[in-house]
């Protein structure tokens, strides 16, 4: 806390204009496969989108090099909004967002893919894309994101109250994220965040949050390959009852849970009421979440905590009888398997 301690006496962050339903356009997707020929199709069952008929006009994703993907969303291109990459191997290596931008009528997404040495290298990973603005016409919880340059300068954001999210920048690689009107005064709700770098490999967590009566503060640190603090451009998201991609309605079918060592209550939710749990010995660890698993579906893991650890998924859910399964794991320096805190979110389309 003595770090976010530091970053909250600091002078105003600088801000973003507000955007003026929730979200606008979003999708995701799964590449099953660390060498897609082109045009590729990934996993069907894995992926969807807001555009007209998606399962007849699906994502496809494109390798442009070693360890380099681009995923190619129809019919939601568009400016602004945010993306989120999670890498899904059973070793260590970490997914990042390179860019995204609207060509033609679509959205593409370029997603990184690094082993601890930073040297790219082939992976599955999950893709998110969303873009929000207005406010729901029945709100349900809340939600905001942010898309930060790496001195702190806002580069789009969102905010479900329709206050404005801003950032300070502290020491090299540490930022402080302010989302106003967000959650609750108690820990509630959960955190993903991705380093965006077109040149080279870095990854980004949460190191410190601080839930307040009028918004939360997070803390957000970027490390290189070689663990040093790095400036990078990131994005990170926050849902409180809502999804990782933002709508206050559907789905139904989502959930989420933040292991910091113990499990707080209300940062540990499932849609359906049913109760999540925890298991296994962190290499990997396993989040069940029981009645929420439908397909179309997609997950992510972010790392939590001090030090330049970063986590993601060991291999692709699993679902049973309506329970899935997200196996999580989490590295250290030089890629060690290591026990160490995380947010994971699930969510079904539906």
């Amino acid at each position: 806390m003595g770090m976010l301690a530091a970053l909250l006496a600091a002078a105003l962050p600088t801000a973003g204009a507000a955007q003026a339903a929730v979200p606008d356009r979003w999708g995701f997707a799964y590449l099953d496969n660390p060498t897609p020929p082109s045009g590729y199709v990934p996993d069907p069952t894995r992926q969807w989108g807001s555009w007209t008929s998606p399962s007849a006009n699906p994502v496809k994703v494109d390798q442009l090099g070693l360890g380099s993907y681009v995923a190619h969303f129809p019919l939601i291109g568009g400016t602004g909004g945010i993306a989120h990459a999670t890498a899904v191997n059973s070793a260590a290596h970490w997914c990042q967002i390179a860019d995204w931008k609207q060509v033609g009528s679509g959205e593409d997404v370029f997603v990184n893919c690094y082993l601890p040495s930073g040297a790219p290298d082939n992976s599955r990973f999950t893709v998110l894309y969303t873009t929000s603005s207005g406010t729901p016409a029945a709100p349900a919880g809340s939600y905001g994101y942010i898309y930060s340059d790496s001195s702190g300068m806002v580069l789009t954001q969102y905010n479900s109250t329709t206050a404005v999210n801003s950032v300070s920048k502290g020491s090299t690689g540490i930022w402080k994220a302010w989302l106003p009107g967000l959650g609750l005064s108690s820990y509630a709700g959960d955190f993903q965040v991705t380093a965006v770098d077109p040149q080279q490999g870095a990854h980004c967590k949460v190191a410190d949050w601080a839930p307040g009566a009028t918004g939360q503060t997070a803390v957000v640190a970027c490390y290189d390959a070689s663990d040093a603090p790095y400036d990078a451009k990131w994005t990170l998201s926050y849902s409180y009852l809502r999804a990782v991609h933002g709508p206050a309605f559907p789905p139904k079918s989502f959930g989420y849970l933040w292991y910091n060592g113990s499990l707080p209550a209300l940062t540990n939710y499932n849609s359906t009421g049913a109760t999540n749990a925890l298991s296994g010995s962190g290499a990997p660890f396993v989040v069940t979440l029981p009645s929420v698993a439908v397909p179309s579906d997609t997950a992510h893991a972010t790392a939590y905590g001090s030090g330049p650890g970063y986590c993601g998924l060991y291999a692709p859910w699993v679902r049973s009888s309506g329970t899935v399964q997200l196996p999580v794991n989490c590295f250290g320096p030089g890629g060690t398997p290591v026990k160490a805190p995380f947010f994971t979110a699930y969510t079904s389309a539906f």
